[in-house]
């Protein structure tokens, strides 16, 4: 109870007294406004120019603390910068090659009708597994069968064509067919023109003459082929061997009533005969009886031929002259027939054609009544029998399926790691399969600035767990080092000099190195103390790339430089 009053004392104690009622204000009058702009105009001019410049000042003073301020946030406080630096260590790397590509049946035979026809029979059904020689289908078609009678004769009649060209430009260098005498020849200069089968000259074999002599039929089988006569030359007055050619059993019959047969003897000549000689050949019996000719007769030349030109052309050089004795394969004219070339090339590209031609027909033909040329599966085949299929129809297509390949590219910055035999690693939707590089083209295509170039990668896929005609990704080891100094990528750059050259750099810090370059356009804020050192690079993954040389392990160098905010008090 006492702690209470006590209390209760504190409090009055504490208390002001109560102040005195203020005595009532009496209302002053508001002083006169003066303007600003009428003070200003009022001051003396001098004090109006020491005012301004106190002014300047000023604003002055204000620069110089903001200024201080902003760099003392950015030690303490608001944005802060922080030079980021790495060192060159010993790492290893492994630089990869991604991307996707299309698979398809690496082996696949695809049946197109070039011509219409009726389907007649159909073996197999889509989706089937066939071997080589498995029948396929029958279709009836004489559109086909026509187009490869047409194409035979067509390549027949090109054949006939090129062959008599080629005989007739054989005539280019005309030569003696046999050895004899040139006779009746026609007077040939340099620069004349020919015609083809224009005469040139009579060619007479004359190593060789014939006499013909008649014989009564009394002397019947005493004369036979091969018999041994001698030949009187009265002109000569000498006899010479001579040789039965032919025996010919005809019926002449004298004035006087004798019939008569006939012989053909040879004579060999030595080079005192001719032609228009009188002869008479006689032989002896057995019984040691003469048997002597009806009359004498006159030697003929074995043979005789015109010498003709084959072509038309114009005369480069001749050697025809009357009586003169040429041996067989002798040059006697040579003609120049550029017309008879340029038709010769002619009609053996429309022969080249022609059997092209020919040969798409026979596959035409035989695709009619088709069997599996591989192994595979039947693919897109909808035929049924009697259905009209029209000309350049395609009606089935085989895929081997158990082996396949990756139509996949390359671009220029990996193309030069790439080489057939490497391993790829394949994925398709989860799905994923070993593969190997089986060939890449140096033939690119540029699409928006960057080349990329074919690449072909084969897969096995005996089981069957790809599909085919579908995308897949694939990835492959191009370069792996285990053992090199690397640098993360953000700490290389490419620049340029004065000069125009290009260099791949990293900037060093520390003293300026001997090495460094002199002369680099800068494009990016570089901090003080960093020297471009320029540098040869290797490969490269998402991260880092390899340092072959110009800095050692454990040099310092520039990466960015990096940005932060904070709040300072």
């Amino acid at each position: 109870m006492s702690e209470v009053m006590d209390r209760e004392k504190q409090a009055g104690a504490a208390a002001p007294a109560e102040a005195p009622p203020a005595a009532p204000q009496t209302q002053q009058p508001a002083p006169e406004k003066t303007s600003l702009w009428k003070k200003w105009k009022g001051m003396p001019r001098k004090k109006r120019r020491k005012i301004v410049r106190w002014f300047i000042i000023l604003l002055i003073l204000i620069a110089i603390g903001l200024a201080v301020r902003h760099f003392l946030s950015g030690q303490g406080g608001g944005d802060q910068t922080e030079v980021l630096t790495t060192t060159v260590e010993y790492g290893s790397i492994t630089a990869t090659v991604d991307g996707s590509g299309l698979t398809k049946a690496k082996d696949s035979e695809t049946i197109t009708l070039a011509t219409s026809g009726t389907v007649s029979e159909v073996f197999v059904n889509e989706g089937d597994t066939v071997e080589p020689g498995t029948p396929l289908f029958i279709i009836d078609s004489d559109a086909a069968r026509t187009a490869v009678d047409k194409a035979r004769q067509d390549v027949l009649g090109r054949e006939k064509q090129l062959n008599a060209l080629l005989k007739d430009v054989a005539g280019l260098n005309l030569a003696a067919g046999y050895s004899g005498k040139l006779m009746e020849v026609v007077d040939l200069n340099p620069g004349d023109t020919i015609s083809k089968e224009q005469k040139l000259a009579v060619l007479a074999d004359d190593t060789r003459l014939r006499l013909t002599q008649y014989y009564s039929y009394a002397y019947e089988g005493m004369i036979q082929k091969g018999q041994d006569m001698d030949v009187s030359i009265p002109t000569l007055m000498s006899s010479i061997p001579g040789t039965v050619e032919a025996v010919h059993m005809v019926s002449r019959i004298t004035p006087e009533g004798t019939k008569l047969f006939s012989a053909d003897i040879l004579v060999e000549n030595q080079g005192a005969l001719s032609a228009e000689m009188a002869a008479s050949a006689t032989t002896v019996t057995p019984e040691g009886e003469t048997v002597y000719p009806y009359e004498p007769g006159k030697l003929e030349y074995f043979r005789t031929g015109d010498l003709k030109s084959t072509v038309n052309g114009t005369v480069i050089s001749s050697s025809l002259v009357d009586y003169l004795q040429v041996t067989a394969g002798q040059v006697l004219v040579r003609i120049d027939g550029e017309d008879s070339e340029a038709e010769i090339f002619s009609v053996e590209q429309s022969l080249e054609e022609a059997r092209k031609t020919l040969e798409t027909a026979e596959k035409n033909l035989a695709n009619c009544s088709a069997v599996a040329s591989i192994a595979g599966k039947i693919i897109g085949l909808t035929m049924k029998p009697g259905d009209e299929i029209a000309a350049n129809t395609t009606v089935v297509t085989i895929s081997d399926t158990s082996s396949l390949i990756v139509n996949a590219t390359v671009d220029e910055r990996n193309v030069s790691s790439v080489e057939a035999g490497m391993m790829v690693d394949l994925d398709q939707w989860g799905t994923t399969a070993p593969g190997m590089v089986e060939s890449v083209s140096l033939s690119s295509t540029i699409n928006n600035g960057v080349a990329t170039y074919p690449m072909v990668i084969s897969v096995d896929n005996a089981e069957e767990t790809l599909q085919v005609n579908s995308y897949i990704n694939y990835k492959l080891t191009a370069s792996q080092n285990d053992n090199c100094l690397l640098l993360p990528l953000q700490a290389v750059r490419t620049v340029s000099t004065e000069e125009g050259e290009s260099l791949t750099v990293v900037y060093v810090k520390g003293d300026q190195p001997e090495n460094a370059v002199e002369g680099v356009i800068i494009d990016e804020m570089i901090p003080e103390g960093f020297w471009p050192v320029p540098v040869e690079i290797g490969i490269s993954d998402n991260y880092n790339v390899e340092i072959k040389s110009g800095v050692e392990q454990g040099t310092e160098v520039f990466t960015q430089i990096q940005m932060s905010s904070s709040i300072g008090f």
